[in-house]
């Protein structure tokens, strides 16, 4: 499948289906011309049309209808109404679906497509997180049986348009939920902390918070640029006797890691809470 001449439709037209168009754009992988965005009213597609991508008011079935890459960008809940409203229709040869809606299994997905759109059979799940927003996103994604290395490709290219991606088995999705999806919260929370104890030290809460916010993101490039374990590259500014070695023994008396760890753990079980009851 050749982006560059693929039609990529757009269920939804919230926060996560705007990073994707703007991220395909900006990375040059197509067109905005070759986008087609619908939403349930017109005043959410604004933000669309200075794009220069085409939109449509309530038509989904157009979407599956007309694109090679269908994506789908509704909150969970209201998947079960896109599907009840589809019109039988055929798209184009070799289509795909993404979802990027968090709990939606790979079964449930062509348990309520396939009967309505004879021509897709190959479905790709995504979660993605928030950071995507600016281009910074961390992304998971799982196959079903019918997607191919092509279709795969497509998608890597799509997702890296906003960050990084990998490929995991459908089982981790929750786990992974715990960590890319609920984490950005728990570094906010970190930051802000972080930005609190400079306020109380004297420092003005501007320049705390972005020196907070800088440091968090330093410390995140060094993970990913040097691949050293965190733990190594903590050692690093552990000087014997100083002050980096007092605040980490502060840190692990109040539980900083071991409260981590747990985050990860509620959100997994809050999503896999989430998948069943829905």
């Amino acid at each position: 499948m050749d982006l560059s001449s693929a039609k990529v439709g757009f269920v939804g037209a919230g926060n996560m289906a705007q990073a994707l168009a703007k991220g395909m754009i900006s990375a040059g992988l197509l067109k905005a011309n070759q986008i087609t965005a619908s939403a349930p009213d017109d005043g959410s597609l604004d933000i669309w049309k200075t794009w220069g991508c085409n939109t449509l008011v309530n038509d989904n079935t157009s979407i599956f209808k007309e694109s090679n890459i269908v994506v789908l960008a509704v909150k969970p809940n209201l998947f079960t109404h896109v599907v009840r409203d589809l019109k039988e229709c055929k798209g184009p040869e070799n289509q795909l679906a993404l979802s990027v809606m968090s709990g939606i299994t790979i079964e449930e997905l062509e348990k309520g497509l396939f009967p309505k759109v004879p021509n897709l059979k190959a479905i790709i799940r995504v979660m993605p997180n928030t950071p995507a927003l600016v281009g910074a996103g961390c992304a998971v994604y799982c196959l079903n049986e019918h997607a191919s290395s092509k279709h795969a490709d497509v998608t890597i290219k799509i997702l890296e348009s906003v960050g990084i991606c990998c490929q995991v088995p459908e089982c981790h999705m929750n786990a992974y939920t715990g960590l890319c999806g609920s984490a950005p919260a728990y570094v906010y929370m970190a930051i802000e902390a972080l930005s609190d104890g400079a306020v109380k030290m004297g420092i003005p809460r501007q320049c705390a918070t972005q020196c907070a916010a800088q440091t968090v993101y330093g410390a995140a490039k060094m993970v990913l640029d040097t691949k050293r374990h965190p733990g190594s590259l903590r050692d690093d500014v552990c000087s014997p006797g100083g002050t980096t070695i007092a605040g980490v023994h502060a840190l692990e008396k109040a539980g900083f890691r071991g409260a981590l760890i747990d985050a990860v753990e509620a959100g997994t079980k809050r999503a896999e809470e989430q998948s069943v009851h829905k």
